[in-house]
């Protein structure tokens, strides 16, 4: 297994432990960049918020600057990619960048958004994360909300499925299966470690995993209007006799990938449940029902629990 070292500036606040309380970040950070597929450079800032603000962007480009909060509440089905809207603010490709500030535990963030896509940067969350722990960590007072799962849930649509399971901790576990032989049957399991930054962290062993696609498929996507911007430098492509642009960071780097798009998407919970959620051959799509399907058997209470 290759992997490549984190490239961050120094913490303003050293300690990235986990704690029971909500975060935001210590100062504002800004980053820019193309989105996949608009192919449109949207500059990116992140502020900190107040305690119980959650995370949301702000489409300062617009009239009126329209909220749009990172919540279930805004997706709006679209191909590809997780799209947030609220009335005329609409954000796509949101789920790196929402996988980084979860993983991290960032809670609180107003990101403000030039454009109506979140940058691709290298098609992995590292460039957000490095974003994130440049800005540094603020503690807030006020504790993070705790969902624990009351019952299992699962959704499949054929052979693809999501399950989540009621367990002590939050962990993940995806399979991918695909016919081309430098993909193949992956599987990937985790568990978030206390450190996000610690060998075991979600700095280390999610964040780094890059977006991929199939070389045949680049030139109908392309057609459809989508994976404008997407290239070699931003994104694993995958041909009939083995990857374009190699190295990999990982040997199962697609099926890492794909748990980072997971835990962006079950982001729009709030915070991630107590649950071991397994998914296989799935979809944003089936990430967005997933998510849904178990505000209903979610019971909440705060970090003293």
């Amino acid at each position: 297994m290759v992997q490549t070292p984190l490239t961050t500036s120094p913490s303003v606040c050293s300690d990235w432990a986990i704690t029971p309380h909500q975060t935001t970040l210590a100062q504002a950070v800004t980053r820019q960049g193309m989105g996949l597929h608009s192919g449109a450079t949207t500059t990116v800032t992140l502020h900190p918020a107040a305690p119980g603000q959650g995370r949301s962007f702000v489409r300062v480009d617009l009239p009126g600057q329209p909220r749009v909060p990172a919540s279930l509440a805004s997706v709006n089905p679209t191909l590809l990619s997780t799209e947030l809207r609220q009335g005329e603010g609409a954000v796509r490709t949101v789920e790196h960048l929402l996988a980084a500030l979860t993983g991290l535990g960032i809670d609180n963030v107003r990101i403000d958004i030039s454009g109506s896509e979140v940058p691709l940067l290298d098609g992995s969350a590292l460039g957000w994360v490095d974003a994130v722990r440049q800005a540094g960590r603020q503690v807030q007072a006020a504790l993070r909300p705790v969902a624990r799962l009351s019952q299992s849930v699962s959704i499949h649509h054929g052979d693809a499925f999501v399950a989540a399971f009621p367990a002590p901790a939050p962990r993940f576990t995806y399979g991918i299966d695909f016919d081309v032989a430098a993909i193949g049957n992956q599987w990937f399991s985790w568990a978030p470690d206390l450190d996000p930054f610690g060998s075991r962290g979600f700095a280390t062993e999610v964040a780094p995993a890059r977006t991929f696609g199939l070389a045949h498929q680049v030139e109908q996507l392309r057609a459809s209007g989508l994976i404008q911007g997407g290239n070699l430098d931003n994104a694993l492509v995958c041909g009939d006799t083995g990857w374009l642009n190699p190295p990999l960071r990982f040997d199962n780097e697609p099926a890492r990938h794909k748990m980072l798009d997971l835990i962006g998407d079950l982001s729009l919970l709030g915070s991630l449940p107590l649950a071991h959620i397994v998914a296989y051959k799935a979809s944003h799509r089936l990430h967005g029902e997933l998510a849904a399907a178990l505000v209903p058997a979610l019971v909440y209470g705060d970090g003293t629990l």
